[in-house]
Order: C-alpha cells, then structure tokens, then sequence
C-alpha cells in the first residue's frame, strides 16, 4: 500500500467517524417536516462546515490543540442539548413555532454543533502535516452523505412516529450531547 493509498483509507474512516456525528444528529433533525430541497440543502451545509472547521484547525496549528480539543467537545455537547431540549419541549407545545429548527439561523447552530469536533481533528492532522485538500475533500463528502442519510432516515421515521416523533428526535439530540459533556 502507498503513503496516499493508507492516508486516504485512514482519512477515510476518519472522516466516516466524523460523519457519524452528522448522521445520529441527522436522524433526530429528520423528525421535523422537512422536504426533500431542505434535506438536501441542510446535507450540503453540513458538507461545507465539514470541510472549513477542519481547515480552521489545520490552519490553527498545534498550540492551541489541547485547549480546543476538550473545549470544543464542551460547546458541540451544549449545542446539541440545546437543541434536543427545544425540540422535546416543541412537542409538547399546540402551536408548531420553534426557536431552532434546521433552517435559517438553527442550520448554522445545527451545522456548528455536529462540525465542531472535526475542528479539533483539523488541529491534530495540520501538526502531522496532512494532505489539506484530501482531508477536506473526505471529510466534506463523508458528512455530507451521512447526514443526509440520518436526515431521510429520521423523515421515514417521523411518519411511523407521528407526533411523538419531534420529542423522540429532541431525545436523540439530549442524549448526544449528554454523550459529548459526559464520555464514558
């Protein structure tokens, strides 16, 4: 196997782990009615924060690698809580208004949230001197995928769940970022 050959496949099950993050958050944020052009928008801007948090961090360097490496962990956790708690309490409510939903300004917060940890990576693989177009070319293409599978995923299972499917979603989301604050 060539250098390329194995940074790519590592790389690869890097930016899959990452992407994973993307899908289970994906799969709580599918539960809300989402059409098929915001699906694929939120996939997209998933993508697109996969690919400049990590170059943040390659471009952040290796001193400040530790100190965002729990910290960002710390925020990611929040934010999903955040938003899991708000969902939750939303399906409770008799009115359909959320403070965040996937869209607009709860993209950027969902987006932020689910690409905060492959910052932390970024800072890792910018102090082994990674290939940078290859490390954000994986890790854009991986999250955008995956989060649109968890996205599809969640809708499927919103119509089974019917009006217990935001607060299932709003669990899923506490539970990852009781998950990030709390590591067993």
């Amino acid at each position: 196997m060539t250098a390329i050959a194995g940074e790519l496949f590592t790389l690869m099950l890097m930016a899959f782990a990452l992407g994973m993050d993307a899908f289970s958050v994906g799969l709580g944020m599918g539960m809300f009615r989402l059409t098929k052009r915001h699906i694929f928008k939120i996939g997209v801007t998933i993508g697109l924060f996969h690919v400049w948090m990590p170059l943040l961090g390659m471009v952040a360097g290796r001193f400040l690698s530790e100190q965002f490496g729990a910290i960002a962990g710390y925020i990611g956790g929040l934010l999903l809580i955040v938003l899991g708690v708000q969902m939750i309490w939303a399906s409770f409510k008799e009115d359909e208004t959320s403070v965040i939903t996937p869209v607009g300004k709860g993209l950027f917060i969902f987006a932020l949230s689910v690409s905060l940890d492959s910052f932390s990576v970024g800072l890792t693989l910018g102090i082994y001197g990674a290939r940078t177009l290859l490390v954000l070319i994986c890790f854009g293409a991986a999250a955008m995928v995956l989060t649109w599978a968890g996205l599809l995923v969640g809708k499927r299972v919103q119509g089974w769940l019917g009006t217990y499917s935001e607060a299932l979603g709003g669990s899923i989301l506490l539970a990852f970022g009781l998950k990030l604050l709390l590591p067993l």
